[in-house]
């Protein structure tokens, strides 16, 4: 995304996740001071560089949250995908987190004397803690599920290859993805300006080649407008050395390095030969200017060149929806496969037998949906444990991934729970937690029912040393002041300072 707007390599979540991570730990830390300031009767102040600190990150934040909103609107379904793998424990957390807080809650209330703030401190408090213990009826996640009901584990298909591994789109890459013995691979699939059908993600060679070194004039003209001999004269595979997309190139042994570095552009049937006896195929392609000498007849030089390598028709999943028709007829052993959501009987009547679809487009509902219509399901792109997770739980036959050599080695969902277990440990912890909020309001109320006026000077004053200090008459001249403010003035209630000369 910055590369095609701002022309270098950079990964925006980094700079993102560590500003998001040290703001917040500060504010972190600040809170814990407050609550510990809380617990012992004392005000905290806050250094004037605390103030700007914390407006800061408020500002920080809402900017950033406002920026994201825009630029990625549809990564927001990412909120609720991610709450299906974490939610149950999320509650847990928050629900010892508030049980804790009932000390400093119950001991306000104790101090506190007029029954109307009484009243509006517990009922808040109250209204927080049961909405936590109903919390978990409004939790819905495909992993809590019975073991029996799990589905096969779903099938990888290595995105351009092994991504992490070599250069995306280079012979290397699908080597590597043929290594790790995964179900396919997908290939983006461009037509030279000659007609040799080549492997390109991008639609200019900028990121993937060093064109800006070998033509710099011809640096962002489209792929397709080079000739196949020009094309073999540039390196793809030195900037993933250099730009290390994915932070394993110093992973790499040193014959994968010398090999990475020399990576040239890939024919697709170079391709073809390494994968058509082990693997199956999902072919993207790229739409070529109306320039183009093979505008009309890229989809016939494309198949022509499958036929032609041996490849078994079905192991090919076919995604462009261009002369589909035409496509069917040639090699009706080819798995149509569609790139955009349809209900099940448009699919039916376009003869489509597989979507193929980012993962934040479908429900656990619609995977369900289209396996009860004998309809297969590949959600892209994939990469990490805990989503691969989700996805096997909720009936999802395959997906795509970057890094097929991790996912690959994922034996069984990261944790699967049986409703009845789940609803044991939701029950238990939630009178687990009652039961101790009670016992501290009782403790609490009991403990400093007879402090009648919450004085922070009077709590120190109790907790301060017996040996004579300035700190303790200071607290002690104070707590006198109180106590006349207050109306107090028995001889009783002023004799514990009369050794001082008042």
């Amino acid at each position: 995304f910055l590369y095609n707007r701002m022309g270098y390599w950079s990964d925006w979540s980094i700079p993102i996740l560590v500003t998001t991570a040290a703001g917040f730990t500060y504010i972190t830390v600040l809170l814990i001071l407050a609550l510990c300031h809380i617990a012992v009767g004392q005000q905290m102040n806050l250094h004037w560089l605390h103030k700007i600190g914390l407006m800061t990150t408020l500002i920080t934040t809402v900017v950033t949250m406002s920026s994201i909103a825009q630029l990625w609107d549809d990564e927001w379904e990412m909120v609720f995908i991610s709450l299906q793998a974490t939610a149950p424990f999320l509650h847990i957390g928050a629900l010892v987190a508030v049980t804790a807080l009932s000390w400093l809650i119950a001991g306000q209330f104790a101090r506190t004397e007029k029954a109307t703030s009484q009243m509006l401190m517990f009922t808040a408090y109250l209204a927080v803690v049961v909405a936590l213990y109903l919390v978990p009826l409004t939790i819905s996640s495909p992993c809590i599920m019975e073991r029996k009901a799990l589905g096969p584990k779903p099938a990888i298909i290595g995105h351009r290859g092994a991504p992490m591994l070599a250069p995306e789109n280079t012979l290397m890459s699908f080597q590597k993805a043929v290594e790790q013995k995964i179900y396919g691979v997908q290939a983006d699939v461009v037509l030279s300006y000659d007609g040799v059908p080549f492997l390109m993600h991008d639609k200019t060679l900028r990121r993937t080649t060093n064109v800006e070194e070998v033509f710099p004039e011809r640096a962002y003209e489209h792929s397709s407008m080079f000739n196949w001999t020009d094309l073999e004269k540039l390196n793809a595979g030195e900037w993933f050395l250099q730009n290390d997309p994915f932070w394993m190139a110093g992973s790499l042994s040193r014959s994968d390095y010398l090999e990475a570095a020399n990576q040239s552009v890939c024919k697709l049937a170079d391709m073809l030969e390494v994968i058509k006896d082990n693997t199956s195929l999902i072919l993207n392609f790229q739409d070529l200017p109306p320039a183009h000498p093979y505008y009309s007849t890229y989809i016939n030089i494309t198949l022509e060149t499958i036929l032609a390598s041996g490849i078994r028709q079905q192991a090919v999943m076919w995604l462009p929806d261009t002369e589909r028709q035409l496509v069917r007829q040639i090699a009706p052993g080819f798995q149509q496969t569609s790139g955009l959501k349809l209900d099940a009987e448009r699919m039916r009547e376009k003869g489509i037998v597989k979507l193929n679809l980012r993962y934040t487009k479908v429900t656990n509902e619609d995977v369900r949906d289209y396996a009860m219509a004998n309809l297969s399901v590949n959600l892209y792109t994939v990469n990490e444990p805990w989503l691969y997770s989700i996805l096997w739980c909720a009936g999802v036959q395959s997906v795509t991934s970057d890094s097929s050599h991790v996912l690959r080695k994922v034996p069984f969902p990261i944790w699967l729970m049986p409703p009845d277990e789940y609803h044991l440990i939701w029950i238990t912890s939630d009178l687990i937690s009652f039961i101790i909020i009670v016992g501290v309001f009782i403790f609490q109320k009991w403990r400093l029912g007879s402090i009648r006026t919450y004085n922070p000077e009077q709590i120190m004053l109790s907790a301060a040393v017996r040996r004579s200090s300035r700190d303790v008459k200071i607290m002690k001249e104070k707590l006198i002041f109180s106590e006349i403010n207050n109306g107090v003035e028995t001889t009783d209630e002023l004799s514990l300072c009369s050794e001082n000369g008042y």
